[in-house]
């Protein structure tokens, strides 16, 4: 099991993070940093996606917008259980909102975060079971070399990813955002054969 205090240090270290701003790779964020993440030391289950957006940024917690209501149904949890810090961790891949390009999309999670903090995070909660890895940034860290060249690859290996003999297990799912329902609509398998066995996985962890 993790030990909480030093969990509970790594947060706080987090928490009042300024490294983007401060000392920043590349330009520094746009905005005053608001890092999102909850994490706890007896969640079994982490849900790791990209980075906060707009609505996040002003609400402070995660997943409040429509990919959140998305990944929730995927998940098939109530916001209760998706909330609750003792049973599900939150760890995105960028802790603050990085703001967005020309066109309005949402910036790559800044590059700082997961060289200063995922290292350290993740050894203070060995007692993970199961990372939804969401978005191609998540994967791409939580499954390393064993990730595909695309979205489509890693997902297509799905089973042998969640089948992984390394705890904890990965499992990849495409960011729930609007902007993916084509995605969605050319892989129907996804609903089929990949969503019965997310609920499963997440329900026995709950």
């Amino acid at each position: 099991m993790a030990r909480p205090a030093a969990l509970e240090s790594v947060l706080a270290a987090i928490r009042a993070c300024r490294h983007c701003v401060e000392a920043p790779q590349g330009k520094p964020l746009p905005h005053e940093p608001r890092p999102v993440l909850r994490a706890s030391s007896t969640a079994r289950l982490a849900v790791c996606s990209q980075a906060p957006g707009t609505k996040v940024h002003e609400s402070g917690t995660p997943f409040t917008d429509r990919s959140g209501d998305r990944l929730r149904e995927w998940m098939g949890v109530t916001p209760h259980e998706f909330y609750d810090e003792a049973r599900i961790a939150i760890v995105p891949m960028g802790f603050c909102f990085p703001g967005q390009d020309a066109n309005g999309g949402d910036l790559p999670p800044r590059r700082e975060c997961a060289k200063l903090w995922h290292g350290n995070l993740f050894a203070a909660l060995p007692q993970l079971e199961l990372v939804l890895a969401v978005g191609s940034y998540a994967q791409a860290w939580h499954l390393g070399e064993a990730a595909g060249a695309s979205l489509q690859e890693t997902m297509l290996g799905w089973r042998q990813h969640l089948q992984r003999t390394q705890r904890p297990h990965v499992l990849p799912l495409p960011h729930p955002s609007w902007r993916n329902n084509a995605w969605l609509v050319k892989n129907s398998w996804f609903e089929v054969e990949l969503l019965p066995v997310l609920r499963r996985e997440v329900r026995l962890l709950l």
